[in-house]
């Protein structure tokens, strides 16, 4: 393959690896099969045009030509002139369609559906990067600046894509980019023909072939390349959290206090709606719960209390430690009734987000892992990283059953929570307030208010249920919703919680699911078409109550349509005079705790309740940190490793020099030193083999101290270099220069004489380089020592040695067979 050939082919292979990036983003992923054949056709045309040879303005433009025909193809044919040429229809065609794109991607939460606008826009979008990445990196040859549009490529499939990039598409789009900077590099080595090496492949007695020099850099590219990749993915494995994220420190002067924390706000309006119209409904937990009325038993995410005329959001709140055992609900009193219920939920392994789905109001939750507690919420939020993918955990909860009497009768609620959940903004419409005061007139206390505003929504206002409708929770958005009377969940409970507010209730928004559907082995399977909202209003003695004004969704709560502990001919929904405002003394028929301090999971039939095994499928969190660990440990010996290799190196060599044989590890280490010996002076144990270790001990210690080693000079001169360069004082110079003549000797004179202390003047001379050294010096030649290169070029030579022994079996083999 020629060099232009080689770099145009690795451009193309560049663009498709990093458009990898993008299959978690839709499916099915049978569009990047579309995408790769057209960027192999465009890179086609780019190399015929330049081997014409075409300007490089016309190459790039007979390239967007033939992608603009080919786009035409596929996605629009019967608006093509003769089904190819891309004429003003087919132009036009492909706005529309990319039009359609640009609303489902709005439309649908990631996995999307691949749609034809969307097909377009994966398509088109690897179409487009892939051949700026050419321009560059192949008709302008500069490949580096090519990294750019590829990073843009993967920045935007991270970003969408759920909890950011997966490591197997960073090593992918990263790979691609290497190979093409390889591939330039081979290319504009080749145009400076044969390249003469010297001292500059490998220090040694002995020079290499020219043909090793000449690759020399080659495989220092892949080595700086191979080992940049593995640390961009090592480190940030094992680097502690940089912050961000849903926690933050809390300012401890702060109006929040010492709460160990914060939770920012976050608005879950979009991702809701797009996960009411995907188009499939995807499993998102699956649980089994002793609840006698599952149906129910919603699961709550987060809760929204803040109103400030544009949105709806949850305030920034104090987290904590989560408690063995969870606070009694705010505002439950005795009298109430209140079952124990025991629920063990699993989430799917995709399901990747910070808050815990929980059912309210939960008194006890186990579940491993990062999590703080909210407690004017009661939520659960991950910490550093921590999320709901293939978590399972069991709550304990409360399934608080008021009646309708005791909602009647509920006292005003204190002052802080009255002041807190009942402000709207001055900019929310008059129709707003008028419009509740309309619907509630007659009722006579917030109970039935409440009531009259659930049934108009469900029941007598004539509204419609619709997911489509366009999303919004500020006053114009509720005006709208008002007039229109179409709208999904959303719409019914942000508006019927700002109308509730109007009316001096204290009122809020849930987000979670509705409970789901039960399966055959008794089991509930919640799926993405489960995402609701919901309004909770406030009564004092009850503490926070669901409503369900959105109709054809989720239960309407039975204490909406209770009237068996109201006086006779008592409507809770109507207006009437003389209801009691006293709530019952006595708990009603199987009330299972009688007072607040029995309402502990502990205290309240916690040891009787049954015990749910955890439904199967993913793994729980012990896996993801034992492979951690283990991934830790592993960075941690590749790191100590040229440290423990020299070290042992350096034993074995001044061992050899001072005569001892030595044996199991130190023999090996003496034969794998990668210096070549000359077998009639150089034996274990013999003078000639002592000072030619001593010699490279002297060589490669003063290469860990900065003094690179120069094959082309003579022992004699390379210890005058190395006196000169280190600096060392009169001993350590007369040692380095005693063990160079005796070097000399060994290696020329026909009868060498006797062999001195050469290991003494080794450790001599390196205790002159130590103390000569600044401290940087000092720890680099102790934990990375440069001399440490020898033993990847070792493995490097022999990896060579075995591919090269494996080729000539195989051409061996092939030739048998040939033969036969």
């Amino acid at each position: 393959m020629s060099a232009g050939a080689r770099l145009t082919f690795c451009a193309a292979l560049a663009s498709l690896l990093t458009a990898c990036s993008l299959l978690p983003l839709a499916t099915p992923t049978v569009w990047l099969v579309q995408a790769t054949a057209l960027v192999l056709a465009q890179s086609a045309v780019g190399a015929v045009a330049r081997r014409i040879p075409l300007a490089r303005p016309l190459t790039v433009a007979v390239q967007a030509v033939v992608s603009l025909a080919l786009l035409a193809v596929v996605f629009v044919p019967d608006q093509a002139v003769l089904g190819v040429l891309p004429g003003p229809h087919a132009i036009g065609g492909l706005g529309r369609l990319l039009g359609d794109g640009v609303r489902d991607v709005g439309q649908y939460a990631t996995p999307a559906p691949v749609t034809a606008g969307i097909r377009l826009m994966l398509v088109g979008g690897v179409l487009v990067v892939a051949l700026i990445v050419d321009v560059l990196a192949v008709t302008c040859r500069s490949a580096a600046p090519a990294g750019l549009p590829l990073l843009a490529l993967y920045s935007i499939a991270s970003g969408l894509g759920e909890g950011g990039g997966h490591w197997l598409w960073f090593l992918l789009a990263a790979g691609g980019y290497l190979l093409l900077l390889l591939a330039e590099g081979r290319d504009r080595l080749s145009r400076w023909g044969r390249v003469f090496g010297g001292a500059a492949r490998r220090p040694g007695p002995a020079a290499g072939a020219a043909g090793r020099d000449a690759v020399a850099p080659v495989r220092t590219g892949r080595r700086i390349g191979a080992l940049v990749l593995g640390l961009a993915l090592a480190v940030p494995a094992v680097l502690p959290a940089m912050g961000g994220g849903l926690l933050d420190a809390a300012d401890p002067d702060g109006p929040l206090g010492h709460g160990g924390g914060t939770i920012t706000a976050v608005n879950p309006l979009v991702s809701l709606q797009n996960n009411l119209n995907q188009p499939s409904d995807r499993e998102v937990l699956r649980y089994r719960t002793t609840s006698p009325d599952a149906l129910s038993m919603y699961l709550r995410v987060i809760t929204l209390d803040q109103f400030d005329g544009t949105s709806w959001k949850a305030s920034p709140r104090s987290v904590t430690d989560v408690p063995g055992t969870l606070p009694s609900p705010a505002g439950l009193a005795p009298g109430v009734q209140v079952n124990q219920v025991a629920t063990s939920i699993s989430a799917a392994s995709w399901y990747a987000q910070s808050y815990l789905p929980l059912p309210y109001p939960a008194t006890r939750v186990r579940i491993g892992g990062n999590w703080r507690y909210e407690p004017e919420g009661r939520t659960l939020v991950g910490d550093h990283g921590q999320t709901t993918a293939n978590a399972q955990y069991q709550v304990a909860s409360l399934l608080v059953e008021p009646t309708a009497r005791q909602l009647a009768a509920a006292p005003p609620a204190p002052e802080r929570i009255q002041h807190e959940y009942t402000q709207v903004p001055g900019s929310l419409p008059g129709e707003v307030r008028q419009t509740a005061e309309q619907v509630t007139r007659g009722a006579t206390n917030n109970y039935e208010r409440a009531v009259r505003l659930q049934n108009w929504f469900t029941l007598t206002g004539g509204f419609t249920y619709d997911t489509r409708v366009q999303e919004g929770s500020g006053p114009d958005a509720i005006v709208r919703f008002l007039h229109d009377k179409r709208g999904f969940c959303v719409h019914f409970a942000f508006t019927m919680a700002a109308m509730a507010r109007t009316l001096g209730i204290p009122a809020r928004v849930d987000v979670g699911f509705v409970p789901g559907t039960e399966q055959p082995d008794n089991s509930w399977s919640v799926g993405l078409k489960d995402a609701h909202a919901w309004p909770e209003l406030y009564f004092e003695g009850i503490g926070w109550t669901r409503f369900e004004p959105t109709p054809s969704r989720g239960s309407t709560p039975d204490y909406t349509r209770d009237t068996s502990t109201l006086p006779s001919g008592h409507d809770p929904a109507g207006p009437q005079q003389g209801a009691s405002a006293a709530p019952s003394d006595n708990p009603s028929a199987g009330t299972a705790c009688s007072g607040v301090g029995q309402h502990r999971a502990d205290d309240c039939g916690g040891a009787d309740q049954p015990s749910l095994s955890a439904p199967t499928g993913g793994n729980g969190p012990g896996a993801g940190l034992l492979a951690g660990m283990a991934g830790a440990v592993l960075l941690g010996l590749l790191c100590v490793l040229p440290m423990v290799w020299r070290s042992r190196l350096r034993a074995a060599r001044l061992g050899r020099a001072d005569g001892s044989p030595g044996g199991g590890l130190t023999a090996w280490l003496r034969r794998t030193d990668g210096w070549p010996v000359d077998t009639a002076h150089g034996a274990d144990g013999a003078p000639d083999g002592r000072v030619l270790a001593a010699w490279r001990e002297l060589v490669d210690s003063a290469w860990d101290y900065g003094v690179l080693p120069d094959a082309a000079q003579t022992p004699r001169r390379a210890a005058d270099r190395l006196v000169r360069v280190a600096r060392l004082d009169d001993d350590a110079a007369r040692a380095a220069r005693r063990l160079a003549a005796a070097v000399e000797q060994a290696l020329y004179a026909p009868a060498p004489g006797p062999v001195a202390e050469v290991a003494h003047d080794v450790r001599r001379v390196r205790r002159a380089l130590y103390a000569g050294a600044d401290r940087f010096t000092r720890v680099r030649a102790v934990l990375a020592p440069r001399s440490a290169a020898r033993l990847g070029w070792r493995i490097a030579d022999r990896w060579a040695h075995v591919a090269r022994r494996g080729r000539e079996v195989a051409g061996r083999a092939a030739a048998v067979v040939k033969a036969r």
